[in-house]
């Protein structure tokens, strides 16, 4: 990956760190297509000089054929509203999940001004609470829209402990679990999609590099709300890594056309470095090495629409190329003790 991000060098699906979503969806159309797309992606500044959060969740700077639907988690903001944008270019009607509603709302107005036919809707959702994504998901449901792709791209990361609301350590929660359930009661209505349109569906979990920064252990079970032994960094990759674990698992029980993406949201192993470098990086090196969102959005485009993904379940992607995750990532059976611990969770 370093590799291709110095020499530009494309990878076997002919796209290379720097190539954009538009580029990887030139030519396809999402016609008929519904997608649900959440967001937006936090992330938690830090100071230069010291290792603790000066600001604990700030918003990422903007860089910024039956009918198929969509639903993307963090759509507001960056690379969430990217995605969204170039899906609704692309033809798919675009449902936008998102805490901040009037910021969906503008993002709305600015993909209608360049595309007065596009179709977007906006509903609110909030990750961190079962009540909501389960009353998003209720709503969602009652609009008897089909469902084509689910991109669970919303996130927090790096933040002081915290509890949910329903009392889950905060990025543990956010992260993973609203994902979980959100997927879980949207599963029945992209099944009956894909019966009745003979169109694949495609779920997409939004992991990270920050997956190999999880705990030691990789998920701790035990200790997920243990305030003491908590490290904002290590629950974190935690939360990534049980996108991917959840991933592996939804491919293997329901056979799933799943795909899991890694997002280098904008840059090479940004997500683990940004923490003392981002406000360096970003107003120095910026242009040179990091991605904007138009580039940061490509992956999560990909393997959306392109046809090269097609039959693909349970694989990580980065570059909009195949790419390998650690050992914890394929580890079926705790794969499976997420998959039953999160079921825990949500009953």
């Amino acid at each position: 990956m370093m590799t291709s991000w110095l020499l530009g060098r494309r990878g076997p699906s002919g796209f290379s760190w720097s190539s954009t979503a538009d580029q990887v969806t030139e030519g396809i159309s999402a016609a008929g297509l519904t997608a649900i797309v959440t967001g937006p992606y936090y992330y938690a500044q830090t100071s230069l000089s010291s290792s603790s959060i000066t600001n604990p969740i700030r918003n990422l700077p903007e860089s910024t054929n039956p009918a198929r639907t969509s639903s993307i988690p963090g759509a507001s903001s960056g690379i969430g509203a990217e995605t969204a944008r170039m899906l609704a270019l692309r033809g798919a009607h675009v449902v936008m999940a998102v805490r901040s509603v009037p910021a969906a709302q503008a993002v709305r107005d600015g993909v209608l001004a360049e595309a007065p036919g596009a179709k977007l809707d906006v509903m609110e959702l909030d990750l961190s609470s079962t009540a909501s994504v389960r009353a998003f998901a209720s709503q969602f449901v009652a609009r008897a829209l089909p469902l084509n792709i689910l991109i669970n791209n919303a996130g927090v990361m790096a933040i002081p402990f915290a509890l949910s609301k329903d009392g889950t350590e905060m990025q543990f929660a956010t992260n993973h679990v609203g994902h979980f359930l959100l997927t879980h009661l949207l599963l029945d209505t992209m099944k009956k999609t894909s019966r009745e349109s003979n169109v694949e569906g495609r779920i997409v979990n939004v992991s990270s590099e920050g997956h190999r920064l999880a705990y030691r252990e990789g998920i701790r079970f035990d200790k997920i709300n243990d305030e003491s032994v908590y490290s904002s960094i290590g629950a974190y990759g935690q939360s990534k890594l049980a996108n991917i674990l959840h991933a592996n698992e939804l491919a293997r029980r329901f056979k799933a056309r799943l795909a899991l993406l890694l997002r280098l949201t904008h840059g090479y192993f940004l997500d683990f470095v940004v923490y003392i470098l981002y406000i360096f990086l970003h107003r120095t090196l910026g242009k040179l090495v990091l991605k904007n969102a138009q580039q940061g959005a490509a992956t999560t485009c990909y393997v959306a629409l392109h046809p090269q993904v097609k039959g693909v379940s349970g694989k990580y992607f980065c570059d909009s190329n195949l790419y390998e995750p650690n050992d914890k990532a394929k580890d079926m059976a705790l794969a499976k003790k997420v998959w039953d611990f999160s079921v825990e969770l949500i009953t």
